[in-house]
Parts: structure tokens; C-alpha cells; sequence
């Protein structure tokens, strides 16, 4: 996808990310809600660095954002991973150029672990971890009943910075 250019995610970007973020939810493997924030929500749980989108044709057909693992400041380098791609545009390399780019400003940020945890049953979305230098350090098994009451497991990755947090 040569055509696809990424850039910031600003407030009026909401209205086409909301609609990505529920057709994550409507697969029923990319996240346990059941229904999208609100813009406000889903700003204040976000970390400021990190919000992407990515666009072909002007038109955004993924994002990607951070979120604080912890308030507690000897964490302040942790940040949790999101990263979805429009139904459309799955499958074309769009969430590992999401990733790349996230991984760069998180690291431009000064933080030097991301995490994620992923149904096992997204595989696309594991591998794209594990390419952006994720690895597995472990599953957990029938963390939370989905909305179904089915108890569904996670696979639990991390990526350690190779330049932030070395010293």
C-alpha cells in the first residue's frame, strides 16, 4: 500500500475512527467492549503521543494510540498498544505501518516498553506485533467473560526499546 500516508490523529478524525473502532468490536477479536467512548472518553485515557491515522485516497482507514499502563510514575514508560484497521483495508500491511510509526514516537517520547494484550485468535494482529519486535511473554488464560459469557484468554506481548531505558 504505496498510496497509504500516516499522520496525526486530531479530534475530527473521531467520527471515521469511531466507526473503525466498532467494526474491531463487531468481529468480536480485536477487544472486550461492547461499545465505543465517546470522543472526550477516549481522548482523556489516551497518552498525547502516539494518536495516528493512516489514509489512502483521503479517506482514514486505521489509527493507532497509546494508553498509560499506570499512573504511578515510575511506570511513565509503559503504554498500552491500539492499533486497527478498517474492515476494507485488512490484510495490506496498513497495522504494521501503523506500528512502525508508533514504536518511533513512543520511542521519540521516552518510553521504552509497549505492551498489548490480543484474543490468540487474532493472529494478523499478533504477527504485525511480533514483526514491530513484540515478543510473547505469556497468556492469560480465561481472563474475562466477553459479552457473550464466553471467558475468552489474551496473549500478553511487550516490546522493550533498544534505545530508551538502557542506561
Amino acid at each position: 500500500m504505496t498510496d497509504v500516508t500516516l499522520r496525526p490523529l486530531v479530534a475530527s478524525d473521531w467520527s471515521v475512527v469511531r466507526t473503525i473502532y466498532v467494526q474491531g468490536i463487531a468481529s468480536g477479536d480485536a477487544t472486550f467492549e461492547t461499545e465505543p467512548p465517546d470522543w472526550d472518553e477516549w481522548h482523556a485515557s489516551r497518552l498525547p503521543v502516539g494518536r495516528i491515522v493512516a489514509e489512502q485516497g483521503g479517506h482514514v482507514i486505521g489509527f493507532a494510540a497509546l494508553s498509560p499502563t499506570s499512573k504511578r510514575t515510575v511506570y511513565s514508560g509503559v503504554a498500552e498498544v491500539m492499533v486497527y484497521v478498517g474492515t476494507k483495508s485488512r490484510g495490506c500491511g496498513v497495522g504494521g505501518r501503523l506500528m512502525t510509526r508508533l514504536v518511533e514516537e513512543s520511542e521519540a517520547a521516552g518510553i521504552w516498553t509497549l505492551q498489548a494484550s490480543i484474543f490468540p485468535e487474532n493472529e494478523p494482529s499478533i504477527r504485525a506485533h511480533l514483526s514491530a519486535g513484540f515478543r510473547e511473554v505469556g497468556r492469560r488464560e480465561r481472563i474475562a467473560r466477553f459479552h457473550d459469557g464466553r471467558w475468552r484468554d489474551t496473549v500478553v506481548l511487550e516490546r522493550r526499546s533498544g534505545a530508551v531505558g538502557t542506561e
